[in-house]
């Protein structure tokens, strides 16, 4: 089982702390369906070199739209040398026929109900060349198989997914071609997901899902069942959910520390552009400062290059987030993912500028702009950056909190995350990134009101183990 590395994490001279963050979930996931008698290897070009000199009998690899090209050289390497090779993710469900010629079996769609039928199929002799999703559901789901993950490896070791998909259909996301034919939201059993975090080692754990807080009654069911875990966690949500009274509170007295919300633009007609209909009417400074008050930091992400956007959007987007306080920023380039309403509009009106996957990755302008040159959105996008991450934008944005601690908190977190990147390029090399871990545990416990050691009282402290020392 195999992830490429993404074309911009391919550089043998720096790579950013992003691409070392989390372990292949998807790919141990369904390595969980394997017999007892099965020999199985997963491999994760982003922190480690591929064994290409192997005959493995089966391989399966996971390709994003940056990893598409060397994705499929590596299948069209194994099939060569006689193996049967799947492929499957977002970029094969998006684009079918581009992927079929590089490989023995395509999946589209996710794969918890045919993965295992294919398994069914290849020990029968007759495996199909193509499967797709429609069973949408979790409940059956086998054991992760982390003994499969070599955590040393990264900085997140203890990333987790229970739920799949996203409520909501924006016209940029990539997801929602994914999840086409079937549910396109579905969680798991409360019971199921609390077992497989009471698992994790350590104290921190980092929700992957699209939007934990997605299904309410499900967000406020795990997080009840949290309390007492003595967790530090980070997750993703949306503004409305920040704003949802009552579940938010939930979350934090469970131990949610840092929360990505997808701000995406200021601008409300640009909102409605994009179908984002959910952050329409809200009020992003009160989503913010609720959850400051509560102790939680912001990743806020922010997309530049709607055709609402001028030259002026960079300064403002930045300016605004560092007078809310947000603790760190995401930017993008607006980018017409392949498969979704976006690229279907783009395409039918002759504005996509190429189809070189490589450069669809939110840093480059891949599309005829209409309020602003490409040259300003690329400039502009790389300013945001320099200028939100810059020492004197840090303080501004620390000093707009209340106390001591919360200010240093601030600094700690968003220079850790920008300014010490020489830092983060020297222990991945050095294959000790979770190293660091306990550095991230500090600044994630010591934010906000709520203490992360209430579990004291009420529940075994969770198992300590040196991750480095795990393999």
């Amino acid at each position: 089982m195999i992830l490429p590395a993404l074309t911009e994490a391919l550089s043998p001279y720096f790579r950013p702390i992003k691409y070392s963050l989390f372990p292949p979930l998807g790919l141990a996931t369904l390595a969980g369906f394997l017999g007892p008698d099965d020999e199985v290897q997963l491999q994760d070009e982003h922190v480690e070199k591929l064994a290409l000199d192997d005959t493995p009998d089966l391989v399966v690899i996971q390709v994003y739209i940056t990893s598409a090209a060397r994705a499929y050289r590596l299948a069209d390497h194994y099939r060569k040398r006689g193996a049967h090779v799947c492929l499957g993710g977002l970029h094969v469900t998006s684009l079918p026929e581009e992927a079929a010629p590089h490989a023995d079996t395509i999946f589209l769609g996710p794969g918890e109900d045919t993965w295992p039928a294919f398994l069914a199929d290849l020990r029968a002799g007759r495996p199909r060349s193509r499967y797709e999703s429609r069973v949408r559901t979790l409940d059956r789901l086998p054991p992760i198989r982390r003994d499969l993950i070599k955590r040393h490896l990264y900085l997140v070791p203890n990333s987790i997914v229970v739920s799949r998909g996203c409520p909501h259909v924006c016209d940029f996301c990539y997801k929602v071609a994914f999840f086409e034919g079937g549910r396109g939201f579905y969680t798991q059993k409360v019971d199921a997901a609390l077992s497989e975090i009471d698992r994790l080692p350590g104290r921190h754990v980092y929700f992957l899902d699209d939007h934990l807080f997605g299904d309410a009654r499900f967000a406020a069911a795990l997080f009840d069942g949290m309390r007492g875990m003595g967790r530090l966690w980070q997750a993703a949500g949306t503004v409305s959910s920040v704003l949802r009274p009552g579940l938010l509170e939930k979350a934090a007295a469970s131990g949610l520390r840092s929360l990505f919300v997808g701000f995406e633009t200021l601008n409300p007609e640009a909102l409605r552009a994009q179908r984002k209909a959910q952050n329409l009417h809200r009020d992003y400074g009160a989503a913010i400062r609720r959850l400051h008050d509560l102790g939680v930091m912001v990743n806020g992400s922010f997309v530049f290059g709607m055709d609402e956007d001028d030259h002026s959007v960079f300064d403002r987007t930045v300016e605004w987030a560092i007078a809310n306080g947000v603790e760190t920023a995401t930017f993008h380039i607006l980018t017409p993912y392949p498969g979704t309403a976006l690229f279907q509009r783009m395409e039918a009106a002759g504005r996509i500028l190429h189809r070189d996957w490589d450069l669809y990755d939110t840093r480059h302008v891949v599309f005829r702009t209409r309020s602003m040159t490409s040259e300003t959105l690329e400039s502009g996008y790389w300013r945001a950056y320099r200028d939100f991450y810059r020492w004197g934008s840090i303080f501004r944005g620390a000093w707009t909190k209340e106390t001591a601690g919360g200010r240093l908190r601030h600094v700690a977190y968003a220079g850790g995350w920008k300014k010490f990147e020489p830092l983060w390029d020297f222990v991945i090399k050095t294959r000790r990134v979770c190293r660091l871990l306990p550095v991230l545990e500090s600044v994630l416990s010591g934010f906000g009101r709520h203490p992360a050691d209430e579990w004291r009282s009420s529940r075994t402290q969770p198992t300590e183990v040196t991750e480095c020392d795990v393999a």
